[in-house]
């Protein structure tokens, strides 16, 4: 089975060697098709500490790492601009 990967935005990077990356799913209401946006936050392993709050992210699914962590930093896509 191919792991499955996400893009986001890290939110929070406060903890050691984790972030939480929030990842935003467009879709239409099935009966009014608005397009509805959800959100929904993933706790990533991060072995270097290397995200910013603020970067776009790839996140690749892994083993359990911890109780809430299942999914591991694959790659910045972009650094937040100052």
């Amino acid at each position: 089975m191919a792991q499955k990967e996400r893009v986001g935005v890290v939110v929070s990077n406060k903890m050691d060697k984790t972030a939480v990356v929030a990842v935003e799913n467009r879709s239409p209401h099935p009966k009014y098709g608005k397009i509805v946006v959800k959100t929904k936050k993933y706790k990533a392993h991060d072995p270097e500490n290397q995200c910013q709050e603020g970067d776009r992210v790839r996140i690749r699914e892994t083993r359990p790492l911890s109780k809430t962590k299942r999914w591991e930093l694959a790659e910045i896509i972009s650094t937040k601009a100052i």
